[in-house]
């Protein structure tokens, strides 16, 4: 130890004088010149930085960059000491230099890590995490992209912002919620006045029946962290997604042939398009979460006011708030129970209220795998009869614990029973039994920039005592989700 102090005391003598020449020659001490080369000075500044002693470290690194202001090594130990002195703009300015400079994967991910560090300690966690992305790209080990990933997670649990932005490019035979029957039972009063048995049925428009596209969308969910204790986190957050559709051929053509017979009859063309059935929401809100004393559980409350589109207009305005507690009953079991009210005003001056209960335990079973199953019952009441019901859903899902040749894998199953007791086109109301099933998978081998592409294939249907709600629906979802 002795003998490194005396090692780097004497280098540090050199460092004034190496700025002037490749190999510098030191100040008279004690009548004695020291002479130091590139890799001296460069393994002087090294030692440094690892005593501790940041000033000299500092003084090393300036005088190899004036020597050479593109000595990678040097930038990165102008980085690393600057950012230990709280000089975080000039830290930061010294890794992206050595960033623009790399040539390696190792060099890369060095400076890349070292861009990260000084983003983080000067409050920008958010660009923080960006570079700690394109670490993990350029990680030139396993163990590399470990410790990116690693400290990934730290700096997003530090970082007051939190945003989640995820993408759609899914065909989808049923866009509209059309009905996959040709003909149903409609206005029963007018067209079956008597309640004949098997009275007379209409048939149905292709607007009114299913039809197939492309669907594209987004959706994006942030909140801002501005108070948090041991125990306790306040949270402002913002929401909005959008999602749009591209009528394929056949649909187009039967619309094109509907539009036809219309007009002959004297009617005017419809002329539907996807985006007619575009949905777009926006929302704001607060959110408050506590930690029970035990740490076994959580309270949470959240409220949001809101508007949605629908067709490129207006279409409601929401107030919603819920109240929702979670429990651990021991490392592999959880529960969580939830009650939310909504409140929705439409733009014709109607008004609807919405209420639900939800349960649901999460297990990890002992091959590893994942189990969910749930509950939730809600109820609908509003100035139009016909569209209040009452529903109950039941929900399940299943995670492999171990992937299937580098995938992920996780199935979900729902059933669910929606009761109307008021129906314009039925005297007995309506009644709808709807089961869902889908299956995603998440290529981990797949990865770029710490996100892996993911495939969702949804399929359901739904079997109604009206033939116009009938509906089955088969979709094939392409997006993509964080790996860390």
């Amino acid at each position: 130890m002795k003998r490194i102090t005396r090692q780097i005391l004497g280098l540090a003598l050199g460092a004034a004088a190496f700025a002037a020449a490749p190999l510098a020659t030191a100040q008279e001490t004690s009548k004695q010149s020291i002479q130091l080369s590139v890799e001296q000075m460069r393994k002087a500044a090294e030692l440094s930085l690892r005593s501790g002693q940041t000033q000299r470290a500092l003084s090393f690194a300036d005088a190899l960059l004036t020597r050479d202001e593109a000595d990678l090594t040097a930038l990165m130990i102008r980085s690393h000491a600057l950012r230990a002195l709280g000089q975080m703009t000039e830290a930061q300015t010294a890794a992206r230099t050595a960033w623009q400079l790399a040539q390696t994967d190792s060099q890369k991910f060095s400076s890349a890590m070292l861009m990260a560090q000084a983003l983080s300690s000067d409050g920008k966690r958010t660009r923080a995490q960006l570079w700690l992305r394109r670490a993990a790209q350029v990680a030139p080990t396993e163990r590399h992209a470990a410790r990116a990933a690693r400290d990934f997670k730290y700096v997003r649990r530090q970082n007051p912002w939190q945003t989640h932005l995820s993408f759609t490019l899914a065909p989808n035979t049923n866009i509209n919620n059309g009905s996959s029957r040709d003909t149903s039972a409609l206005l029963y009063q007018l067209l079956n006045p008597f309640d004949i048995e098997g009275g007379t049925e209409a048939t149905l428009g292709a607007a009114s029946k299913a039809l197939s596209g492309i669907e594209t969308g987004f959706n994006l969910q942030s909140r801002y962290r501005f108070h948090q204790t041991e125990r306790t986190a306040h949270d402002l957050r913002f929401g909005m997604s959008y999602r749009t559709y591209e009528l394929s051929q056949s649909s187009k053509d039967d619309l094109a042939q509907e539009d036809a017979e219309r007009v002959a009859r004297g009617e005017e063309a419809r002329n539907v398009s996807g985006s007619d059935y575009a949905y777009g929401r926006l929302q704001f809100g607060y959110a408050f979460k506590k930690l029970r004393e035990d740490r076994r559980g959580e309270f949470s409350f959240s409220t949001d006011v809101g508007q949605t589109f629908y067709g490129g207009e207006r279409y409601n305005s929401f107030l919603r708030t819920r109240v929702g507690q979670s429990y651990f009953k021991d490392a592999k079991t959880k529960y969580n129970f939830g009650l939310s009210a909504e409140t929705r005003h439409f733009e014709g001056d109607t008004d609807q209220n919405l209420f639900s209960f939800d349960a649901g335990q999460s297990k990890r079973l002992a091959n590893g795998d994942g189990l969910y199953l749930g509950v939730v019952v809600t109820s609908l009441r509003g100035d139009t009869a016909r569209l209040e019901y009452d529903e109950i859903r039941f929900r399940s899902g299943y995670v492999l614990g171990k992937d299937v040749m580098g995938t992920k894998l996780q199935f979900g199953l729902s059933t669910s029973y929606r009761d109307y007791d008021v129906s314009p086109h039925d005297a007995s109301g309506r009644r709808d039994f709807e089961i869902s099933a889908d299956v995603t998978a998440t290529f981990k081998q797949v990865d770029y920039y710490g996100f892996n592409p993911t495939v969702s294939l949804n399929a359901s249907t739904t079997n109604s005592n009206i033939g116009l709600y009938d509906v089955n629906r088969l979709g094939l979802s392409i997006g993509i989700a964080s790996s860390f």
